[in-house]
C-alpha cells in the first residue's frame, strides 16, 4: 500500500525486535509467579485449582484416605462446562513437581506465546514486517492480555488454538490446499472442543476466508470446505451430545442467553464497558480503522473474524457485559486489524527519520513506551500479595471445626475448600440475586430462603463483608444469633 521503506528495514532489526518483544512478553508473565491465583477472576481459577488437585490425589496412595477422598470429591462434585484438558495437564505435572500453584500459569504463559508466533506468522501473510511486529506487540503486551494469559482457565489454550486457526485458514485462503484444510479442520475443531464460545470466532473466520477466496456458490463446490467443517464441529458435538445425556451441560448452558436483554441498555453498556477494559477506547478505534487499510480479499477476513466476535456477544449476552475474560478472543483480532495501519505510521515514521541517531531515538522512544505500559502491569502485579490467604483460610477452618456450616464467602466456599480442607454450603451473593431475577427465576421470600439454607446447619460464616452489606435482610437476620468466633476477616455465627 505505502512504498516508504519498512522502520524494520534489516533483517537484523526485525529479528532483534521480535526477540525483545518476545522476552519482555515472557518475564512479565514470570513476574511474581508463586503468589496465589486470586489476582484475576479467582472463582474460576479455583474451580480448575481443585480439579486438578482432586485428579492428582486419586492417583496418590500414600496421602491419608480422608484427605484424599475430600479432594477427590471437591473435583468431582463441581461443575463441568468445559472438557477437563488442562486441568489434566496440571495434574500430570503436578506428579513431577508436586502440587504447586504455579504451574497452570506457566502453561497459561507458554500458550499464549505460542500464539503469539503464530499471529506473527499470520500478520506477516497479511501485511508487511513493520505491521506484523506491531500485532504482535499489541497481542503479546496489551495489558489486559498480560493479567489474563496468566490465569488457570481454559481461555489461553482456547484463544492459541484460534490464532493457530486463523493462520492455517488464511494459508488454504491462498492456495486451497488439502493440509491446510485439514490442519484448519482440526485445530479449529479442538478450539471449539476446548471452550464452546470457540465456536463463533472459528465460523466467523472460515466464512471471511471462504469469501475471500471467491463467491458463496465456488466455496461450496470445494469439497475441503465440507472436510474443514466435519472435522471442526464434530469434537464439540461429540462432547455436547455426551454433556447433554450424562445431564450436566443443560443446566451451565441455561441463562447464557437472555433475550431481553437486547432491549436492556445495561446489556450494551456493560459490553462496552468489559471492551474499554480489555482494549481501551484508543486501540479499539484504532484497530477499527485499520480494517480500511486492507484490500477487499483481506478486508473480508477480517471482517468475518469481527463478525464471529459479534455473535459470540449477541448468543452469550449476559456473560459478555458482566465476564471480560469473554472477550478474550478479541484481542488477535484487533491485534491483526491494527497492523496495516501501524504498518503505514511506521513507514511515516521511517521516511522522517532516514538518519541512524534519529531511527535509533525512534527506536529507543518505541521501546519506551512498551516497557513503561509493561512495567505499569508489574505494578499492579505488584500491588497485591495473597499469599497470606492460604493459612488465613486454614485458620477459617479451625474456627468452624467440623461442624455443619453455610457461609458467605468469597468464591462461593472455593478459597476453605482449597486451602482449609473444609466444604460448606454457599449462602447467594447479591449478584446471584440480581443474576436470577433477570433470568426470570422466581425469587424465594427471605425467611423461606434463610429457613430452606440453615436447615441443620450449626454455623454461619463471613468473611465477604462488602457483599453482606448489599444484603440488609441478611445482616438484620445474623444480628440475632450469637457470634461462635471471629477473627481479622471472619465472623462465625451460632446459628443452634
Amino acid at each position: 500500500m505505502n512504498q516508504a521503506k519498512p522502520f524494520f528495514s534489516t533483517k537484523s532489526a526485525r529479528t532483534v525486535a521480535l526477540l525483545t518483544l518476545f522476552a519482555l512478553s515472557a518475564a512479565i508473565r514470570l513476574y511474581d509467579l508463586t503468589d496465589l491465583p486470586l489476582d484475576f477472576h479467582s472463582t474460576r481459577q479455583l474451580l480448575s485449582l481443585i480439579k486438578a488437585r482432586g485428579m492428582y490425589y486419586e492417583a496418590r496412595a500414600d496421602l491419608p484416605p480422608k484427605e484424599r477422598e475430600f479432594a477427590v470429591g471437591q473435583w468431582q462434585i463441581r461443575a463441568s462446562v468445559e472438557p477437563e484438558i488442562f486441568e489434566r495437564i496440571v495434574a500430570w505435572t503436578y506428579r513431577l513437581t508436586g502440587e504447586q500453584t504455579w504451574i497452570a500459569r506457566l502453561y497459561s504463559s507458554a500458550f499464549w506465546l505460542i500464539g503469539g508466533a503464530f499471529l506473527y506468522w499470520l500478520a506477516r501473510l497479511l501485511v508487511a514486517e513493520d505491521g506484523a511486529l506491531a500485532a504482535t506487540a499489541v497481542y503479546l503486551l496489551a495489558p489486559y492480555a498480560i493479567i489474563a494469559s496468566r490465569s488457570f482457565q481454559p481461555d489461553p489454550l482456547m484463544v492459541m488454538l484460534v490464532v493457530i486457526f486463523f493462520w492455517a485458514l488464511w494459508r488454504w485462503a491462498q492456495d486451497a490446499q488439502w493440509r491446510f484444510a485439514l490442519a484448519a479442520g482440526v485445530v479449529g475443531g479442538l478450539a471449539i472442543f476446548v471452550k464452546f464460545p470457540a465456536a463463533f470466532v472459528v465460523v466467523g473466520a472460515a466464512v471471511g476466508a471462504a469469501l475471500a477466496r471467491g463467491t458463496i456458490r465456488s466455496t461450496l463446490k470445494n469439497p475441503q470446505i465440507y472436510a474443514m467443517a466435519a472435522l471442526g464441529a464434530a469434537p464439540g458435538a461429540g462432547y455436547l451430545v455426551y454433556g447433554l445425556r450424562a445431564g450436566y451441560l443443560g443446566e451451565q448452558f441455561g441463562g447464557r442467553f437472555i433475550p431481553a436483554y437486547f432491549l436492556s441498555p445495561s446489556y450494551y453498556i456493560g459490553w462496552l464497558n468489559m471492551l474499554h477494559l480489555i482494549a481501551g477506547a484508543a486501540l479499539l478505534t484504532l484497530a477499527a480503522l485499520g480494517v480500511f487499510f486492507y484490500d477487499g480479499s483481506k478486508r473480508r477476513f477480517l471482517l468475518g473474524l469481527w463478525a464471529g466476535y459479534a455473535l459470540l456477544g449477541f448468543y452469550f449476552n449476559f456473560h459478555i457485559s458482566t465476564h471480560d475474560y469473554y472477550s478474550l478472543p478479541l484481542i488477535p483480532i484487533l491485534a491483526l486489524s491494527l497492523a496495516p495501519l501501524a504498518d503505514f505510521l511506521l513507514r511515516q515514521l521511517a521516511a522522517l527519520t532516514p538518519a541512524t541517531f534519529s531511527r535509533f531515538a525512534a527506536s529507543a522512544i518505541l521501546l519506551f513506551g512498551i516497557c513503561a505500559s509493561t512495567w505499569s502491569v508489574r505494578n499492579q502485579l505488584n500491588a497485591a500479595d495473597y499469599r497470606p490467604q492460604a493459612a488465613f483460610w486454614a485458620q477459617v477452618h479451625k474456627s468452624t471445626g467440623e461442624y455443619n456450616t453455610i457461609g458467605l464467602t468469597q468464591d462461593y466456599g472455593a478459597r476453605l475448600a482449597y486451602w482449609g480442607g473444609q466444604n460448606i454450603t454457599s449462602w447467594p451473593s447479591h449478584g446471584d440475586l440480581i443474576y436470577g431475577k433477570e433470568r426470570g427465576v422466581a425469587q424465594k421470600d427471605f425467611q423461606k430462603q434463610w429457613d430452606d439454607l440453615t436447615a441443620k446447619k450449626d454455623l454461619f460464616l463471613v468473611t465477604d463483608f462488602d457483599d453482606l452489606a448489599f444484603q440488609p435482610l441478611l445482616k438484620e437476620k445474623l444480628s440475632e444469633y450469637p457470634v461462635y468466633a471471629e477473627g481479622e476477616g471472619y465472623v462465625v455465627y451460632r446459628l443452634r
